[in-house]
């Protein structure tokens, strides 16, 4: 249960770094909004997580997913650049992150 809120974290993350960008440095109401609903979210489901899990692991997947998750979305919504090195770059880190979740690191 626990990786299961980190990974929701990591999504909301994404959300987050998303809205950030929308917000055009906090003068959109909407978007800032939303940057603060998510940011909440997501930091509150990684410290509920915490409380079970190492925190390195944990840490490095929930950045993990959010920082793949916003270049994707950067890339199919936002007009982001795509090359080939970017796709093998966010491949390794989706790879890392799989690999922390199952390296099992609980108390």
């Amino acid at each position: 249960m626990a990786w299961l809120l980190v990974v929701v974290a990591g999504f909301l993350e994404t959300g987050f770094a998303v809205c950030l960008k929308l917000s055009h440095g906090f003068t959109r109401l909407w978007p800032t909004i939303a940057f603060c609903i998510f940011a909440l979210g997501s930091f509150g489901l990684l410290t509920l997580s915490l409380k079970k899990l190492d925190v390195g692991p944990a840490y490095a997947v929930w950045t993990g997913i959010g920082a793949a998750g916003t270049a994707i979305y950067g890339m199919i919504f936002l007009g982001d650049l795509v090359s080939t090195l970017k796709i093998i770059s966010i491949s390794l880190v989706i790879m890392g992150v799989i690999g922390l979740q199952l390296s099992g690191s609980s108390h």
